[in-house]
């Protein structure tokens, strides 16, 4: 009696190769879950900085009108009890942006009663800064 041996067509996956390439899949999901957690990260840093700048920018505008307009007041007129004592424009300037969560870096008087303020806020991993003009609309293009 004669034995027959069938040839295999096509190749033959040994048992080292299958070995080899379990568990790849799961050192692929750590890397791309690794990605998205940095994405997820960077994103909250750029979240938190725009967040940060857009405080600063309406502490440092309503501070600019509020010192504007105490400018402009004519003699007498008080806006509430209490602001006859305010000080100078840029003293008022300074208690708007505390009351906003902001620092003033710098407050200016330039001429034709135009008020330019700076004010900063944290942001985390820095600062946010911005900058506001406020005067009457005669002044405008005065101290640029």
């Amino acid at each position: 009696m004669t034995v027959l041996r069938v040839a295999s067509v096509g190749r033959r996956r040994s048992s080292r190769c299958a070995a080899d390439d379990q568990g790849s899949g799961s050192v692929l999901a750590i890397g791309l879950l690794a990605v998205v957690l940095v994405l997820a990260a960077a994103l909250g840093v750029l979240g938190r900085a725009q967040s940060a700048r857009s405080a600063a920018q309406a502490a440092a505008d309503l501070a600019a009108i509020a010192a504007a307009s105490s400018i402009a007041l004519p003699p007498g007129v008080v806006l509430a009890p209490g602001a006859a004592d305010r000080g100078s424009p840029c003293d008022l300037a300074g208690q708007v942006i505390e009351r906003n969560g902001a620092v003033v870096v710098r407050c200016v008087l330039l001429p034709d009663g135009v008020v330019q303020v700076i004010a900063s806020r944290s942001a985390g991993f820095g600062t946010a800064t911005a900058i506001a003009r406020a005067g009457p609309a005669s002044a405008r293009g005065a101290g640029r």
